[in-house]
């Protein structure tokens, strides 16, 4: 029965893989009668005990249910079979299994988080997207690597081909089930062409059952939504060992509370009607749970120096399959036969047709009814071709200067519908010997890929376009007539060549017709992978040697018949309709495209009509003719011979073959009619099926293990019983060509006998180079395969075909997929054109509209990632979407063992289209790459994909401290320790240092020099709106102090509350509490305009400062009492309030004088970055401490100004604004930040106008002015604006500075006479409000470029600039005189090495002696004010600012001559985040993230249970919204190594920022948390 072919004698390995089997019956799986379902159930059970998986987290593999026979075969042995004409064979693969896992599936609760989306993106797009198959769908392919419409099971939603399908559906598939009548071999190896062995369905079926929560609540009902916002527990199956998963907390009552919105966002509903607020925090939850259970096993161990991250790198699997066959031997094809009538050239055939049968027709021609539009015959295409030729030649320029001389290239652009004008242009540029270069009608729409062409015809040097006469009319014109010159085109001539608009040659002129000859006959475009153009030139001994080639191969005879459906332009339509059908005097019955979406059936009709031989079709013309078929009655197809399918040796041309022949074998179709072919436009034909005789034994096919193709083998025994590919073979190779195989990348080196590789022919019959480019010409046309010992295989050199494939027995060549398509993803090699076929296959199929979808990879983390993106039907819901991309992600993975990384879903007719209306891959890859492809879902799934991130860091056991001071020792590293000026040594003549108390100094000014101006207030309009010299301010004071004591007879060191806003009225109402003992609270004024979010924060400081009062002013005093603030706070509950506005006339009895220095002064409460309202206690001592060392650093004397543009509420901020005049005597110009915002250039203004050396802002102001004046400097230079006596400018800032800023800042107005070197910025903390400021001496402020990575290890490392990872950090200021500082371990309070980044520790005279809270938990922070190191230096006490910087000893010199220590503060330890082991510092995320698109403003990140979120602002509209997502992710990745958990991309403004423009990250995360955010969308990354 079983006779072994092929080379399986050289490999033992193969004996059993090539099997031919020569039995009369058809081993197909079917059975006539059919099977029960108990019967089906009692032998699935039997089957697949063996099979079931042992561990819950193994692949859910998932169902692929395929409409027609989908490539999936379930066999495991490459079978020959004889198609038996009794029995048809039904074409649906493993319809049973499917089924199995559908049944199941049908009730299985998602255990993925669907996105939030705002109502708004859910827009339903209207129904006239519904046509009929038209352009958009036929693929051509062009460079859609996955034949965009060309796809077959794709097309609409109505493809329920006849009643074999539905019996599918329904379950009751008389077609597969595992008896076999002839090999007993395994009841699961011998499913054939039929596929679907009902052990991997039922098996698959038990797989899902053991790992999903099935509930049979709705037995019927399958189209109940699933429920994602919490799990079932399913107690039916309770027996399986399923994953029980707790119900997410909280998750069923969310909905029913209505929780606070955050800021003013309203209620907002998501799409499906749930309101947002009971499903973010559900779905984390519920993220976290499915993130729990790992889905691969851990990755490998190994040690890494925690210095160098290193990348996971695949390491091979041992067990992986290896090629096993003996070395391949070249094949060659039969001799190409010499037929004595052969013509010497096709433009020889085209004169003897022309001129001895001139009538006989040579192409009909169809309008769009199908109807005959006309008949070209010989004698008119020759005469028409001599005429264009003539034109061509002589009626081009002038007679001394013709336009077009031979050989130069002319471009060609004929619509679809007009065969017969390019056929008379293509000819007429032989006959002229001109290069014709057929290309696509250019549209006014921006076309994909129309730049390109253009690109490639400026390279050709093409300067005349032909065109027919409706065409040249249809041209986009411009205003004048004249056809604009189109994007990237070069400029070229339009000539028309209509024989209407063409001068008769004269009767003495004819071509000259010579023997076919090296010249270039033609070029013929090609589009790659990356979307680039190139030309294939093709000589004209090629042309005539390929068509000889086809006419032996397809035994094509004079005056057949041949009705063609394919693009005349190119390929296999032009290589058979144009050329070789005039070879051989036959007559095309052309059909326009245009005909086809009208009447898919055009073609079968036209074969009937005419008896043709040969039609010339692609899979999905066939597949359209199934679904269209029903209506037909009289249709006979046995005239045809031959049924040649162009893209035959795409993987899935096979479903639509076998289901075409399945449904037309009735109507008299002879299997062995059907011929698949295999091309490239390199190489021509590069195989063909012949038709052969009937009755003849058609050739077999082969079921491949998709896990050994990829790894590049081929192997037919496959475990995975879904995972299997089918491929029909191409015939064989063709006349007078050698075929080889080599491995497709490296030394073309032959492949053994079961290994894949690239097909390489060596035959005339190929293209010669792509025009003008030589390199790639060489490793393309010029390749010489060399055996195993490196000898080569032959002298002439062979061209590479791009298509991946082997040589099966017999000399069969089997194609598997395209270079252009193949993706390597970790080691392994998949082709795009599987990956779509897998994804067309999940149900519901008509989901995909039009089947048209794309499947690319994008390198991420130095691996290919795979990216799916598919148009959806317009009718589509939220829900639909999510279950079937959930579906697509389980089935790749199942069937592949790939993980798609990410999926998209854009709306209907959407993505960019080739001419022909396939999708257009390169553009549509662009596009997802730049952030404009505009999905309207989108699913990430980069935790399970993304498996080479560096191993998780191991933090070293503790190392004792004496160790870490030999090492940094041994290492010689300094210990990290550094200190400004010391007070005690400076000679000055302060004379406010004789006093202890700020109280003092003001009086002592006030008698000295009572007029001196020490403040000055600016407006909005930049005018003076008041002013205060010594005695006003001393004298404003006494009244304070006086109505204090007198209204609220106050104790000493009583606290009152100022509420005030930035002005006079809060300097003198300090300085009064100080004069009546009191202890003044700076609090800033809640806003009038959002009373409801910013009075609470003035009461809880009231409160918590416990305040016995409060003085303000009249408005303010309104305010807190308004119907506002009622519902806002509880305004019976504010201490006594006392308006300043008008005081009474007599001064204190007496000045309070504080009995002791270390009394305290005043407190100062602030909301650090994380949220946490401080507030920190601040000694008379310190305060006078603090003041001189702010003198001296900025050397501030009586004649000095200084403008301050700061909030003067806490911090370096209020001290500038109200202290350091009093102790220094310098005179502050006043500028309140808030009136920026009415007029931007206010403070830089003031600054010109006063003459100011010295000037502070924040960053928000610098911002404010980068921002706000970016485009007025001339404007403002022209106003006399001059910044030139700008000493110092100091940003004041609690934390790292953002050198971006302060950059753009410096260069923006260095026209205004800025020095670069003036713009530096300060630091403070809470327990001590300025450790460093940049003064007006010692050296500028120096950046360093460190390593991220290293960072990220506590590691600092410095690189140089601009190298990869590099991150620049800029000096915070100078230490301030009397500051000392050390780098500290947080952890074990050790002293760091200067290498090492660590938590900034200080000792100063003018550090806050504590905090101050109500709740009387000092004692929990008291380190922070009070540390010792716990060796080295131990008796010194150290403050803790909770920041992580390093020093940097630099080469520069300060002021006393010593070497300049730099301090560098990388961020708050409280903020950074501990992922995978390594510490993140949120500010670099961000910026990473801020850069990935336009449309990203800002950006936010935390932690939420080890996941990250990413929270983004979008400007711009909200279907941008979702492109963002695979952005933000990728770059997180590429930089950070990091995986994203969550992206929410909400509007502009929902970031909330403090006064000091610091990100309150923690408000954010709680409003996230809280449904607060109002996002336009929220993506989970599975």
């Amino acid at each position: 029965n079983v006779v072994n072919v092929g080379e399986a004698s050289a490999a033992p390995a193969l004996i059993n893989r090539w099997i031919i089997d020569i039995q009369t019956e058809s081993v197909s799986l079917s059975l006539t009668g059919d099977i029960t379902q108990k019967g089906y159930e009692k032998k699935r059970s039997k089957l697949i005990g063996a099979y079931l998986p042992q561990t819950p987290g193994e692949t859910l593999l998932l169902f692929i249910q395929s409409f027609s026979s989908l490539l999936m075969e379930t066999a495991t042995i490459v079978k020959a079979v004889r198609r038996s004409d009794a029995v048809p064979v039904s074409p649906d693969v493993h319809t049973e299994a499917v089924q199995a896992a559908l049944a199941k599936h049908k009730e299985r609760k998602m255990a993925v988080p669907m996105p939030s989306k705002r109502r708004s993106l859910v827009v339903q797009s209207s129904m006239d997207a519904y046509t009929p198959p038209d352009e958009e769908d036929g693929g051509d392919g062009e460079g859609d690597g996955c034949g965009g419409g060309g796809t077959p099971s794709s097309r609409e939603g109505s493809i329920t081909v006849e009643h074999w399908i539905s019996r599918a559906i329904h379950g009751t598939s008389s077609t597969t089930t595992t008896t076999t009548t002839s090999s007993t071999a395994s009841s699961s190896s011998s499913s054939t062409r039929s596929g679907g062995s009902g052990a991997a369905g039922g098996r698959l079926a038990d797989v899902l059952a053991q790992h999903v929560h099935i509930t049979s609540v709705f037995p019927e009902n399958h189209s109940a939504p699933p429920d994602v916002t919490g799990y079932t527990n399913n107690t039916p199956n309770a027996s399986c060992d399923g994953i029980q998963v707790e119900r997410a907390p909280g998750a069923g009552n969310a909905a029913h509370k209505q929780t606070p919105k955050y800021g003013n966002a309203e209620l907002m509903e998501t799409g499906d009607g749930v309101p947002v607020s009971s499903r973010v925090s559900a779905k984390i939850q519920q993220l976290v749970n499915t993130l729990k259970r790992p889905k691969r096993p851990p990755l490998r161990e190994f040690f890494v120096d925690d210095f160098e991250e290193l990348l996971e790198v695949q390491q091979p699997d041992p067990n992986q399959p290896r090629a096993e066959g003996a070395p391949m031997v070249a094949t060659r094809g039969e001799q190409l036969g010499v037929v004595t009538n052969w013509p010497p050239s096709l433009e020889a055939a085209l004169q003897r047709w022309g001129t001895i049968s001139p009538k006989a027709p040579c192409l009909s021609i169809m309008d769009t009814n199908g109807k005959p539009l006309g008949v070209l015959t010989y004698g008119k295409l020759w005469s028409r071709s001599v005429k264009v030729a003539y034109n061509l030649l002589h009626k081009l320029g002038t007679k001394q200067e013709p336009l077009l001389r031979p050989g130069d290239r002319v471009a060609l652009v004929f619509p679809n519908n007009d065969p017969a004008a390019f056929m008379t242009a293509f000819y007429g540029c032989l006959l002229a010997e001109v290069v014709p270069v057929p290309i696509e009608v250019p549209l006014t729409r921006k076309d994909a890929g129309s730049q390109q062409i253009g690109f490639l015809l400026g390279s050709c040097g093409v300067t005349v376009a032909l065109t027919s006469d409706a065409c040249h009319k249809g041209l986009p014109k411009g205003p004048t007539g004249e056809i604009p010159q189109f994007k990237g085109w070069p400029k070229v001539l339009w000539f028309v060549t209509e024989s209407k608009h063409l001068s008769k040659p004269p009767r003495d002129w004819f071509p000259h017709i010579k023997d076919a000859s090296e010249d270039t006959a033609y070029i013929e475009y090609k589009t790659c992978k990356d979307g680039s153009v190139l030309g294939v030139t093709v000589m004209r001994t090629a042309m005539l040697a390929h068509c000889q080639a086809l006419t032996q191969s397809c035994s094509y005879t004079e005056a057949e018949t041949m009705v063609n459906v394919l693009d005349f332009k190119k390929e296999v339509g032009l290589w058979h309709a144009v050329l070789t059908s005039v070879m051989n005097m036959m007559h095309v019955i052309s059909i326009p495209y245009a005909l086809m979406k009208v009447n898919p059936l055009s073609w079968i009709q036209k074969v009937c009509q005419y008896k043709a031989k040969v039609a010339c079709v692609k899979s999905r013309d066939m597949h359209w003719a199934l679904v269209a078929h029903r209506d037909q009655r009289d249709i006979n197809l046995s005239s045809l011979r031959m049924l040649l399918v162009a893209d035959g040796s795409n993987p899935w041309s096979i479903s639509s073959c076998d289901a075409f022949l399945n449904v037309f074998q009735t109507k008299g179709l002879k299997p062995e009619v059907i011929c698949p072919c295999a091309s490239s436009p390199e190489a021509l034909t590069v195989a063909v099926r012949r038709p052969l005789e009937e009755g003849t034994t058609p050739p077999g096919r082969g079921v491949l293990s998709m896990p050994g193709l990829s790894h590049g083998v081929i192997r037919v025994d496959s475990e995975e019983k879904l995972s299997v590919l089918t491929l029909q073979d191409v015939g064989s190779v063709m006349p007078g060509a050698l075929m080889c195989v080599v491995r497709p990348d490296g030394v073309p080196q032959l492949c053994k006998t079961d290994e894949i590789g690239e097909l390489c022919v060596c035959t005339v019959a190929t293209g010669t180079s792509y025009y003008g480019l030589s390199g790639m010409t060489k490793n393309t046309f010029e390749v010489y395969p060399v055996c195993g010992g490196g000898t080569p295989v032959g002298d002439a050199p062979f061209t590479r075909t791009g298509l991946l494939g082997f040589i099966g027995p017999a000399g069969l060549i089997f194609v598997a997929g395209k270079i252009d398509g193949l993706m390597v993803v970790g080691g392994r090699r998949h082709n795009a054109d599987d990956i779509v076929a897998t994804a067309l296959a999940v149900e519901p199929m008509k989901f995909v509209y039009r089947g048209r979808i794309a499947v690319f990879s994008i390198t991420v983390l130095h691996d290919e990632r795979i990216v799916v993106v598919a148009e959806q039907r317009p009718d589509s819901s939220e829900e639909d979407s999510f279950q079937w991309m959930s579906r697509v992600l389980q089935a790749i993975d199942g069937i592949h063992q790939v993980g798609v990384y990410c999926l998209a879903l854009v709306p209907s007719n959407t993505l960019p289209k080739t001419p022909l209306g396939g999708i257009h891959l390169s553009e549509t890859k662009q596009l997802f790459l730049e952030g404009a492809l505009h999905p309207c879902n989108v699913l990430m799934c980069p935790h399970t994909c993304v498996t080479n991130l560096p191993k998780p860091r191991q933090k070293q056991p503790e190392i004792g401290p004496a160790s870490v001071m030999v090492g940094n020792l041994v290492s010689g590293k300094r210990i990290a320790q550094a200190s400004g000026r010391d007070l005690g040594q400076i000679e000055d003549n302060d004379q406010a240092r004789k006093f202890l108390f700020l109280s003092e100094v003001l009086q002592w000014r006030a008698q000295t020099t009572p007029e001196h101006v020490l403040y000055t207030l600016l407006n909005s309009r930049g005018t003076v709106s008041s002013s205060l010299t010594c005695v006003q301010l001393h004298k404003r004071a006494e009244k304070i102090a006086a109505m204090l004591s007198e209204r609220r007879h106050l104790q000493d060191g009583d606290h009152v509350a100022l509420v005030y806003p930035p002005g006079m009225d809060l300097v003198a109402a300090f300085y009064g509490c100080l004069y009546a003992g009191c202890v003044p609270v700076t609090v800033r004024p809640p806003h009038p305009q959002n009373i409801s979010t910013t009075l609470p924060t003035v009461k809880m400081i009231v409160e918590v400062s416990r305040s016995v009062c409060l003085m303000t002013t009249q408005l303010i005093s309104k305010l807190l009492r308004s119907k506002e603030a009622s519902a806002a706070v509880d305004v019976r509950t504010w201490p006594p309030v006392m308006d300043t506005d008008d005081l009474p006339k007599k001064k204190p009895p007496l000045l309070h004088k504080p009995s002791n220095s270390d009394t305290l002064a005043y407190l100062d409460f602030s909301v650090s970055t994380t949220g946490m309202l401080a507030g920190v206690k601040m000694s008379h001592t310190a305060t006078s401490a603090f003041c001189r060392s702010i003198k001296l650093q900025c050397e501030l004397y009586p004649s000095r100004e200084v403008a301050i543009c700061l909030d003067p509420y806490c911090g370096l901020g209020f001290v500038l604004w109200c202290l350091c005049s009093v102790y220094s005597g310098h005179q502050s110009i006043l500028i309140p930040p808030s009136e920026l915002e009415v007029n931007p250039a206010l403070w830089l203004s003031a600054v010109s106008q006063h003459k100011v050396r010295d000037t502070f802002c924040s960053y928000s102001v610098m911002e404010l002015c980068t921002k706000g004046l970016g485009l007025q400097t001339d404007g403002l230079k022209a106003r006399g604006l001059d910044l030139s006596r700008v000493r110092t400018c100091v940003v004041v800032a609690e934390e790292r500075p953002r050198i971006a800023l302060t950059q753009s800042f410096s260069k923006l107005f260095k026209d205004l006479g800025l020095h670069p070197r003036a713009v530096s910025t300060s630091f403070g903390c809470r327990i001590n409000l300025a450790v460093c400021l940049q003064g007006t001496s010692g050296p500028d402020p120096t950046t360093v470029f460190v390593d991220m990575r290293a960072l990220r290890h506590d590691r600092v490392r410095l690189v140089e600039r601009g190298s990869p990872h590099s991150l620049p950090l800029m000096e915070s200021g100078k230490i301030l005189p009397g500051v000392r500082i050390i780098i500290a371990n947080p952890e074990t309070k050790g002293p760091m090495g200067e290498s090492h980044l660590g938590e900034i520790w200080v000792h100063s005279g003018h550090n806050a002696s504590g905090y101050f809270t109500v709740y009387g938990d000092e004692a929990l922070q008291s380190d922070h004010f009070s540390s010792r190191l716990s060796f080295g230096d131990t008796q010194t006490v150290w403050a803790r600012t909770g920041y992580l910087g390093f020093l940097r000893r630099t080469e520069l010199t300060d002021a006393s001559g010593e070497r300049h220590d730099a301090l560098y503060v990388v961020g708050a330890l409280e903020e950074a985040m501990e992922l995978r082991g390594m510490r993140y510092h949120p500010i670099d995320i961000e910026t990473s993230v801020i850069r990935t698109h336009k449309s990203i403003t800002e950006c936010a990140v935390f932690t939420w249970t080890n996941l990250l979120v990413v929270v983004v602002e979008l400007d711009g509209s909200e279907q941008e919204a979702l492109d963002l997502v695979p952005l933000v992710t990728n770059v997180v990745l590429e930089e950070h190594y990091l995986v994203v958990g969550v992206v929410v991309v909400v509007d502009v403004g929902v970031i909330p920022i403090n006064s000091r423009g610091e990100k309150q990250r923690m408000h954010l995360r709680d409003g996230f948390l809280a449904d607060q955010l109002d996002p336009v969308y929220v993506a989970y990354n599975m």
